[in-house]
């Protein structure tokens, strides 16, 4: 696995395209459907600020013993009535703070039943918000594919994590590509969504 600060520069990547897309979910389209089957704009901003609280907590305290407790985890401001896009904001910038001074790559993290490395929890994070700032941006309208250096670095790595034990529930199965399509596209379709159709197709988040 790559040193930490290499782990730490695909998150700051895939935080840094999400929060980028977030910004153009006005209150006006939270009712927006997503790629997300049954979300619209708002359940899915929630959902990524669930997500990186949990990454959030198992850097802090070492992980996350199961999926039971992830659930009990809440973001990490005191606010919320604050607008999903500022709490998105708050707790991934939060996230990224803890991974900085987090200690070494090699360092393991119990995430439910698995023990992960320090930098591969990065990674598995850089992977999640990337694909879910993907999903906000088709909400949003403005169909932004996931970076081409963020995504080129995942797309290898995604197989490794997404396993066929691991997809059901998760993902839909992996999407065909017919012709060329660039790393941004290939790294959504791997993960059950259709780059080039805006139709809910995925499964949960």
């Amino acid at each position: 696995m790559a040193p930490l600060s290499r782990s730490l520069e695909l998150l700051e990547s895939a935080v840094a395209y999400t929060l980028g897309v977030a910004v153009l979910g006005t209150p006006e389209l939270m009712r927006r459907p997503t790629p997300c089957p049954g979300w619209d704009l708002e359940t899915l901003l929630g959902h990524v600020t669930d997500s990186i609280a949990v990454l959030h907590d198992a850097i802090g305290g070492g992980g996350i013993a199961s999926a039971a407790a992830s659930e009990r985890r809440v973001p990490h401001t005191e606010e919320p009535w604050l607008d999903p896009v500022v709490r998105l904001h708050h707790e991934a910038t939060g996230l990224l703070s803890a991974f900085a001074v987090a200690g070494p790559a090699e360092r393991r993290i119990a995430i439910w039943d698995r023990d992960l490395s320090q930098g591969m929890v990065a990674v598995t994070g850089a992977m999640e918000i990337a694909v879910h700032g993907w999903d906000i941006s088709i909400a949003c309208g403005a169909q932004q594919p996931v970076p081409s250096g963020l995504a080129a670095v995942l797309l290898p790595i995604a197989p490794l994590l997404v396993t066929p034990a691991t997809r059901p529930g998760l993902f839909a199965d992996a999407v065909p590509l017919f012709g060329p399509a660039c790393p941004g596209d290939q790294l959504v379709a791997f993960l059950g969504r259709s780059p080039r159709n805006t139709v809910p197709l995925g499964i949960g988040g």
